[in-house]
């Protein structure tokens, strides 16, 4: 006597494996639709021919002997001058976060009493960070720029200082 082909095992195991391939590709198309990856730069070519201009801004960062002190502890940013005994009304501060750009962030910072720079954040920022401090007058010739990757928080103060290699 002869049995229906939906007995035979075999014939499941065959139907089986491509029914899972397709059940797993169309997973993939969900999942790859669904999160895209967010361009931190979107437009490359015009980063490109910038970055000349930022070594430039890094360079003139060294030639000033430029240098911060930064630390990060119990939510509270402290950025304090070590390099020149100069003291700067504003300081622009931008972190970028590696992966997400929903994360960047932007802090205009003014000098407390003794120089140092200040700020309570309302919520934990950990992680890699990198860091970019330019003065408050960034487009004139004489700026300058100092960028770093640093991981936060710091409970110990961790110097910040121009080196071209990190200029983007």
């Amino acid at each position: 006597m002869k049995r229906s082909w939906y007995h035979e095992p075999w014939a499941w195991l065959v139907f089986i494996l491509p029914f899972t391939a397709v059940i797993a590709g169309i997973a993939t198309y969900i999942i790859a639709n669904t999160n895209p990856d967010t361009l931190v730069v979107g437009d490359y070519y015009k980063t490109g021919k910038t970055i000349n201009l930022q070594v430039a801004k890094v360079k003139q960062a060294q030639r000033l002997g430029m240098r911060f002190a930064l630390q990060l502890e119990n939510k509270e940013l402290i950025i304090k001058p070590t390099g020149i005994e100069k003291t700067f009304p504003l300081l622009n501060v931008n972190f970028f976060h590696p992966t997400l750009e929903k994360n960047d962030f932007y802090l205009a910072l003014t000098p407390d009493g003794n120089g140092y720079f200040r700020h309570t954040f309302d919520n934990d920022i950990s992680g890699k960070w990198k860091i970019t401090i330019t003065p408050f007058d960034n487009i004139s010739d004489t700026s300058w720029k100092i960028q770093d990757t640093i991981s936060l928080p710091q409970s110990n103060f961790i110097d910040i200082i121009p080196d071209p290699t990190k200029a983007q």
